[in-house]
């Protein structure tokens, strides 16, 4: 072989192209509703001592978080829930010691 064979250009060698591949975009679901039951079923926690104002959070996070329950997913309607029912019996015993201590003040009072 001479020189100038060995140094001719090639012919460019074309590729095949890869195959086409769908990219697949998996959106997470949430659940606005279930977290913010949730959220306020927490401040809740320790708001809940104020008389008027925790008493009436304590029912926006449990109706929060019965809404949320529909939706999916629903791990922090749940937690919410349990919460925010664990909360409203808590809310009930204090309330019902409230007014027992009371009747038995004004009939200890009463009777003297």
């Amino acid at each position: 072989m001479t020189e100038q064979e060995t140094n001719t250009p090639q012919p460019p060698q074309f590729q095949q192209q890869p195959p086409y591949q769908p990219i697949i975009i998996n959106q997470q679901s949430s659940n606005g509703i279930g977290t913010a039951g949730f959220v306020i079923s927490l401040v809740t926690l320790l708001l809940g001592w104020i008389p008027v104002f925790g008493w009436v959070l304590w029912v926006v996070g449990l109706i929060l978080s019965a809404v949320g329950m529909t939706k999916k997913p629903r791990g922090l309607a749940i937690a919410g829930l349990v919460i925010s029912l664990i909360g409203i019996v808590f809310l009930l015993v204090i309330f019902g010691a409230i007014v027992s201590a009371v009747g038995l003040a004004t009939t200890a009072t009463s009777t003297i």
